[in-house]
């Protein structure tokens, strides 16, 4: 039989989650003036499955990534509707496929207004111009920026470009210093320009619904996980959509200064059962994940002991006394137990995790 590892992705989450961040949305702007949403499935629907994402956010206006290439299997998919390219295109050649098929364009940088001025597409595509209002990673600053989009609109004249609108990403909207500064900024480099603006990632969705302006672009909130430090996602009313699950494979018994994995890292201070659980590092699981980190074993929370193996993690089974070999065992996800658990306790982000599950891990897609 195979390996007891597996994740187990659910429709209804996703769909959910969606529609969970429309509500909001919608609750500042109503039913008779929505704001369109680019559903975000950049790195592999953030571990999710670019084809399962495109079924789980079929009531979504558009998708957002950075990869050609997964823009291209939605399409193949079945997606007919718009398709944002996050980063833009790369190369010249790129605008041909981006041409092919349908494709919405960020423009960031001048060597990509370069590419566009010496295009010759067959349609004109639709361009969001970036703009870079204290991020200070990709898009033009307020001083260029005017510049850019005089470009951009001299290619729109000319039957290049379709529809041109302006977008930025807010770098503190989960953060106590909020939006004001960069919106302020935003509103001033952008004044005067026609066209959909696109500013809220999924912090400034929940939390700055207001400011939406046409086009929102939720990622990690639509998967189920917090983009808050101090906040749940259940508290925004989000469902995990992914749940990694295994069983434990073996159980130790330790007598007191018995050492548990890798470094003896850590050390029994008393007689007590130790679960063998069939995660490690090369399946996702985070090898800095620390002694007390929770683990879900047979329905009860427990912690995880010592180091992360490669292929195998430990448990305590003294609040699990019944637990024996072939238990099951939630790592997240389930039982409630989030991936922001996880991460809180290993010193990272549920993002991380979720995109680092591991090709090996069987993925399961359900209602």
């Amino acid at each position: 039989m195979p390996r007891p590892i597996s994740a187990t992705i659910s429709r209804s989450a996703l769909s959910h989650n969606l529609g969970t961040i429309r509500a909001r949305l919608d609750s500042v702007r109503g039913a008779a003036d929505p704001v369109r949403v680019w559903a975000v499935i950049k790195a592999n629907a953030y571990g999710h499955g670019i084809e399962r994402a495109v079924q789980g956010f079929a009531r979504a206006d558009g998708l957002a990534m950075l990869d050609l290439a997964e823009a291209v299997r939605c399409r193949e998919a079945g997606w007919s509707r718009p398709i944002l390219l996050l980063e833009g295109v790369f190369e010249p050649v790129d605008l041909e496929v981006a041409g092919r098929y349908g494709l919405t364009l960020t423009v960031h940088h001048a060597d990509q207004l370069a590419m566009l001025e010496a295009a010759r597409p067959a349609r004109p595509f639709d361009v969001f111009l970036k703009f870079n209002t204290g991020m200070n990673r990709l898009g033009f600053t307020p001083a260029d920026g005017a510049g850019a989009h005089a470009r951009l609109r001299a290619l729109q004249e000319a039957g290049a470009v379709a529809q041109l609108g302006t977008m930025t990403h807010f770098s503190t909207a989960d953060t106590d210093e909020g939006i004001a500064a960069q919106l302020a900024v935003f509103r001033r480099a952008t004044a005067g320009m026609s066209g959909p603006a696109s500013l809220c990632n999924s912090a400034a969705c929940l939390r700055y619904p207001e400011v939406a302006g046409d086009w929102a672009r939720p990622g990690i909130a639509l998967y189920g996980a917090s983009p808050f430090g101090g906040e749940s996602a259940a508290q925004w009313r989000l469902r995990p959509a992914m749940a990694l699950r295994s069983r434990l494979i073996g159980t130790q018994a330790l007598q007191p200064g018995d050492a548990v994995g890798y470094g003896g890292v850590y050390r029994a201070q008393r007689h007590m059962r130790v679960g063998v659980v069939a995660c490690g590092y090369a399946d996702g699981y985070p090898r800095h994940a620390p002694t007390g980190t929770p683990v879900v074993v047979a329905g009860v929370r427990t912690r995880l002991l010592g180091r992360v193996s490669m292929d195998m993690l430990a448990v305590d089974l003294e609040p699990v006394p019944q637990a024996r070999d072939g238990a099951p065992v939630t790592l997240w996800g389930a039982d409630g137990l989030s991936v922001d658990d996880v991460a809180a306790a290993s010193g990272t982000i549920g993002y991380e995790l979720l995109c680092a599950v591991a090709p090996r891990v069987p993925v399961y897609f359900e209602d």
